[in-house]
């Protein structure tokens, strides 16, 4: 699906990266710990945040992250979308929550970086 459809699905606003809709995403990662999306996410995938700092977009650059979809309709900093712009990661914002978000993304197709985590030994 292209990140324009994405945008359609959340009724989003465009914050950063209105050239990249053309953009095809299959995946998504939801969490607002960026250590789990460091140890989960997957490349390519949206991440789905309610955090709008510039950590969040320096997660999104090590794991080239397609795009982050920012959920209770959440507002970056001028800083954030500053580096978003430098590091041409698009944001986009949604007035749904996360777990509506979530669902509303899966049924049109989208679907988790992985169905389930296997092995939790030592993690929370």
């Amino acid at each position: 699906m292209k990140l324009s459809d994405v945008k359609d699905i959340l009724d989003a606003e465009v914050i950063v990266g209105e050239e990249n809709l053309d953009m095809e995403v299959k995946t998504a990662f939801g969490a607002d710990l960026m250590s789990d999306v460091l140890a989960f996410a997957k490349s390519g995938s949206l991440l789905l945040t309610g955090l709008t700092n510039t950590q969040v977009i320096r997660t999104a650059n090590v794991l080239d992250i397609a795009a982050i979809i920012l959920v209770r309709a959440k507002q970056p900093s001028s800083e954030t979308i500053a580096l978003a712009r430098e590091l041409k990661i698009p944001i986009l914002t949604t007035k749904y929550i996360l777990f509506e978000t979530a669902g509303r993304l899966y049924a049109k197709g989208i679907v988790g970086c992985l169905p389930k985590v296997e092995n939790t030994s030592g993690r929370n």
